[in-house]
């Protein structure tokens, strides 16, 4: 009998051997069922996102996947047939988050671009500018103070004419000639003589600012970048890149002819846009151009002797202080209007004025806007050109409304030029992430995550 105590504990030591072994054996064998549908998932994912729009990556370099597949109409359906023709079937899916190119604010689109133009162009690439977009930044801050400068001194001398019961001389009068001007339709005093303006425009209950867009959802702080000064640089050289402006010259077949004026105002017209755009260089270059005026002695003491001229016609000294200050906001303003017919006739404006870069003369106020007096502006060599303005308004300019603007003109061109009648940017996807639950055997099923994501 004790000889059976040895036999009974052997066999019980191999019962649990083999039960060990064979737990073993099952456990890798579930594991390497779950790695072969993972495996089967990341090849049909891979799969998928390689079915990019590829019109969009050609014209635009930006990675995106048409989940309409050309039928104009996204559905979740569209994505998990395609799934399961890759080799993913017999799974059941369920996307988790999915992010399209307008998305938050257009950040999966900006990521792409900021990535492009850094590979383009080298990790430390618009750093040197950094410092002119804090000048920029200045500028536009100045350019609603100098205006409400404006406003308060037309106002302190219209009071000090209203108290006396007087009114300044309508001829030969600066003052009255700049409020002339100020109501004169502004592209019809900054275009040159020979510029045709395009009457193009585009319907617009289809822009992407004005219809429904589709929407992704869940949240993807985690693999989202963060927006900076460089990214917004990096856009605007982007824009400047792929996309037309007045001043460029040669045969335009976009959808509309000024398309980075569209980007800065999301007008449906050319020629609303151009209007607007022309009124964001009036308020940029008014800022340098009245600056410069403030430190110039000869100028100042012309407009001291012009209203004080004016204010003695009707005798009233008090108000010469007044006139000429608005008399050098007026020179101010035709200056600046000759800077926007410079760079729209394809001449440069320097960033700040001097006198040697000064253009407009006292005597040629009273009748800018004529025929007359059509200055066309002297050319600098240190100046920038329209293009390089459009940079700074470009950047000046809220982040979403100019991805989403951009969008909209990629979308309209590849629909004009391409004949991708289906093509909307709110369908195409960026990133997604899909839970998957697929049955392995005896009641066991895995759950698990697959992400992919253009870069």
């Amino acid at each position: 009998m004790k000889k059976g105590e040895v036999t009974v504990y052997l066999s019980l030591v191999f019962i649990l051997l083999v039960s060990f072994a064979g737990a073993l054996l099952e456990s890798a064998s579930v594991q390497n069922a779950k790695n072969y549908r993972r495996a089967d998932m990341d090849r049909a994912v891979e799969c998928l996102f390689a079915e990019y729009q590829r019109e969009l990556l050609e014209e635009y370099a930006i990675f995106a996947l048409e989940a309409s597949y050309e039928t104009g109409s996204y559905t979740e359906q569209n994505i998990k047939e395609r799934l399961s023709f890759y080799g993913a079937g017999q799974m059941e899916h369920k996307i988790k988050r999915i992010q399209f190119l307008t998305d938050n604010g257009c950040r999966p689109f900006y990521e792409q671009v900021s990535a492009y133009m850094r590979h383009k162009y080298g990790l430390n690439a618009m750093e040197d500018k950094l410092g002119a977009a804090s000048v920029w930044k200045e500028q536009e801050e100045k350019a609603g103070v100098y205006e409400q400068e404006d406003k308060e001194a037309q106002n302190a001398l219209d009071e000090l004419l209203s108290e006396n019961d007087s009114e300044l001389p309508k001829e030969e009068n600066p003052l009255e000639h700049a409020k002339q001007l100020k109501q004169t339709p502004l592209l019809s005093l900054v275009s040159p003589k020979d510029m045709h303006i395009s009457e193009k425009s585009v319907p617009p209950e289809g822009l992407l600012e004005r219809r429904e867009r589709n929407k992704g959802y869940g949240d993807f702080s985690d693999v989202e970048e963060e927006e900076g000064a460089v990214s917004r640089l990096l856009l605007g050289e982007y824009l400047l890149e792929h996309f037309n402006c007045a001043a460029d010259k040669g045969e335009k077949t976009g959808a509309l002819d000024y398309e980075l004026e569209y980007i800065l105002n999301g007008q449906p017209g050319d020629r609303e846009n151009l209007e607007k755009t022309a009124r964001k260089l009036l308020l940029l270059r008014f800022v340098p151009n009245y600056a410069y005026i403030q430190t110039d002695s000869e100028k100042k003491a012309e407009a001291k002797a012009a209203a004080l001229a004016l204010c003695s016609l009707i005798a009233l000294p008090a108000a010469a202080e007044a006139a000429a200050q608005g008399i050098l906001l007026a020179w101010a303003f035709g200056e600046t209007i000759i800077d926007i017919r410079a760079l729209l006739k394809g001449s440069k404006v320097p960033l700040v004025k001097s006198k040697e870069s000064w253009q407009l003369q006292f005597s040629s106020l009273l009748t800018l806007g004529t025929d007359t007096d059509y200055t066309e502006g002297k050319d600098s060599e240190d100046g920038l050109d329209y293009r390089e303005y459009m940079r700074i308004l470009l950047f000046l300019t809220d982040s979403g409304d100019t991805g989403l603007r951009t969008l909209d003109m990629i979308e309209q061109n590849l629909r004009r030029e391409k004949g991708l009648a289906f093509f909307k940017a709110d369908q195409c996807v960026s990133r997604m992430e899909i839970e998957t639950s697929v049955p392995l055997r005896r009641g066991i099923t895995y759950q698990f995550p697959t992400y992919y994501g253009y870069r």
